[in-house]
């Protein structure tokens, strides 16, 4: 049985401005802006919430599923997919339309200046989990909203729990559609920036909502993060970087680690634990994709950082 990740795939084009923002935007003259940043430094990299999430449950030694929508320009990354060994059954193309895609640039200060272009992504609606044979559990991750909305109903009708994971989507749904979303899941995991425009939209606080479903998931990054299930809140603590690199696709590795422990059976302690494991290898690499774990790396640093074993 596998574990179907509908969500975004996306290029992430990361440019680098070798000063700062603020040097070259007048604020008196905001109102006719009209700038350009020398970016000497570029790269390209594979990101998309699902395809994250994906990549990272491989490295655990999962074989999930990807459903998402993309465009005519995704052979490198369709390429990609098959030297991972993630099967794109359902990755759908979409013709005429170019897969989902940011331009980040950042200066010296870490602001960043993001235009993101969703593409196929808004079509991801017509993709249907039943057409996903032999998934035990899913995820309904940052995506097209439609998308998002369908697919939650479906795991639900279905009868596979799902982890609801809104991310930068949140701010699309109003408060009912976030209530419903609630009912339909069966996890639900956001940061805690997240968690306070949900309590918002949705006039209710977290402990609230917790009880709508068997765990809320609330990550505060170097903080750690809170576990909201079975009537208590578990405290699950931060794991040091080896090196602080990217926190690109951070969020995704630990929702990686969360979906290992549900279909693994692991208390939500341990659960936890491996999850901020899997965010702290990540930020010691540049991209959402690009670290990497020699067998039995997991084990020995989950050792390592708690002094037991993996269960």
């Amino acid at each position: 049985m596998s574990t179907l990740v509908c969500g975004s795939m996306a290029f992430d084009t990361i440019m680098v401005f070798k000063d700062r923002f603020q040097n070259h935007i007048l604020p008196q003259q905001i109102h006719i802006l009209s700038v350009s940043f020398l970016v000497p430094e570029l790269r390209r990299e594979y990101g998309g919430c699902a395809g994250n999430i994906a990549y990272n449950l491989r490295l655990l030694g999962n074989d999930p599923l990807i459903m998402a929508t993309v465009g005519d320009d995704f052979d490198p990354y369709a390429q990609r997919l098959a030297t991972l060994g993630l099967n794109p059954r359902h990755v759908r193309r979409v013709p005429g339309s170019f897969t989902a895609q940011a331009f980040i640039t950042t200066d010296l200060d870490d602001n960043q200046i993001i235009a993101f272009h969703p593409g196929a992504m808004n079509e991801s609606h017509r993709n249907e989990v039943r057409e996903a044979t032999g998934a035990s559990l899913g995820i309904v991750a940052p995506d097209g909203r439609e998308g998002m909305l369908a697919h939650a109903r479906q795991f639900h009708e279905a009868g596979i729990p799902f982890v609801f994971d809104p991310g930068q989507g949140l701010p699309m749904f109003d408060g009912p559609e976030l209530m419903e979303f609630l009912r339909q899941a069966d996890f639900l995991a956001c940061n805690d920036y997240e968690a306070r425009l949900l309590e918002e939209r949705t006039g209710h606080p977290v402990e609230t909502l917790a009880r709508e479903v068997k765990a809320l998931v609330v990550t505060r990054g170097a903080e750690g993060s809170l576990i909201y299930a079975d009537n208590r809140v578990e405290e699950i603590p931060s794991v040091p970087a080896q090196a602080v690199v990217d926190p690109t696709g951070c969020g995704d590795a630990y929702r990686a680690g969360l979906l290992h422990g549900i279909a693994s059976g692991m208390d939500w302690a341990t659960t936890g634990r491996l999850a901020s494991l899997m965010g702290s290898i990540k930020v010691a690499s540049q991209g959402g994709q690009n670290h990497v774990l020699a067998a039995g790396e997991i084990q020995a640093r989950f050792r390592e950082e708690f002094g037991r074993d993996l269960a």
